[in-house]
């Protein structure tokens, strides 16, 4: 398996095609898989906010003077929640209306000037699917493209890409039913594929290398239409809810 970096030096706009600059930087395989960082694909689809036209609600204001953060970007913040999970040390851990539990519902200031903050897509399995379905029109290549960002975890330390928007795969891998290599069968073995693929690519994307977009190509899979959903956890399965 290959992991191939994908530099794209402009600053994204949402006068921007997504798969004309991806296409423009490479020539693609069919079975590739396009890891694509969720910031680009926001800036695209003009998911960035001026925080100067921003005002923050009564509610935003007491969380923001309690955790010492920007009433703006709390606003952001809610506007963007279902509900809030837990607030301590300064950071909000919410679902957002996706159903992503995450820090700050995904409303981020990195890589955007000054005074900007951007919002995750509003539904990121169709912004990959947008993405998908140009390239295999203008090159009838068959491709898979994923959506990442950034999550925390429970439990574990530091940070790791997870997908939050898939097109032509299958996001999870389900082994139950199969024999294991002393035939006994597997009956709860599911692994989140997509997850992994998306922080396999991380390792050459990085944060401040212009690196949006990775490739990866002789990953084996089946083609399959599926929904970012089918990775969320339903609440009477979540033990922690």
């Amino acid at each position: 398996m290959q992991i191939i970096p994908l530099h794209i030096e402009k600053e994204i706009e949402p006068s921007d095609d997504l798969s004309e600059l991806i296409l423009k930087s490479t020539d693609l395989n069919d079975g590739d898989i396009l890891v694509v960082a969720q910031k680009i694909v926001s800036k695209q689809e003009g998911r960035i906010v001026d925080l100067s036209t921003v005002k923050p609600s009564l509610l935003s204001e007491g969380i923001s003077s309690q955790y010492q953060k920007d009433p703006r970007i709390i606003e952001l913040i809610l506007s963007e929640t279902k509900r809030i999970v837990r607030m301590e040390k300064g950071i909000l851990i919410v679902e957002t209306n996706h159903g992503f539990i995450c820090a700050n519902a995904g409303v981020d200031e990195s890589n955007v000037k000054e005074g900007y903050a951007t919002l995750l897509p509003i539904n990121s399995d169709i912004s990959a699917q947008i993405i998908r379905n140009k390239i295999m029109n203008q090159t009838k290549k068959n491709v898979v493209v994923i959506i990442s960002d950034t999550f925390g975890r429970p439990f574990r330390m530091g940070q790791t890409n997870c997908a939050i928007g898939i097109s032509g795969l299958n996001p999870i891998l389900d082994y139950a039913g199969t024999l294991d290599s002393f035939e006994n069968i597997l009956r709860v073995t599911a692994i989140a594929i997509a997850d992994e693929l998306s922080s396999a690519a991380e390792l050459i994307m990085g944060k401040t290398l212009k690196c949006p977009v990775a490739i990866i190509r002789d990953y084996t899979f089946k083609t399959e239409d599926h929904e970012i959903d089918k990775l969320i956890r339903p609440e009477n399965e979540d033990l922690f809810r």
